[in-house]
């Protein structure tokens, strides 16, 4: 069996925001939802809930962003601020 790239769907409190996507995207969000949640032997996840954790996927496994984003911060440190949060 095919291993997907994302672990099971974990509660946590959300920042609201209102995306808009191509329904071609939606019915594979909402197939993946379903394939997760029968990997995982859980009930289907809400395909909304997917956007957040394969966004945060994506910048995680993006170099070109980490690369970037240590330079600013260090840059940042260098000039006394603190700079943003890091990425988990």
């Amino acid at each position: 069996m095919a291993k997907l790239k994302l672990n099971a769907i974990e509660d946590d409190k959300p920042v609201k925001a209102t995306v808009e996507f191509p329904a071609v995207v939606w019915r594979d969000l909402q197939a993946y939802a379903e394939i997760l949640g029968r990997e995982h032997q859980q009930a289907p996840v809400e395909p909304a809930k997917l956007v957040p954790v394969m966004v945060t996927r994506f910048m995680a496994t993006d170099r070109g962003f980490a690369r970037l984003r240590r330079t600013r911060t260090a840059a940042s440190r260098s000039n006394g601020d603190r700079g943003p949060e890091k990425i988990p």
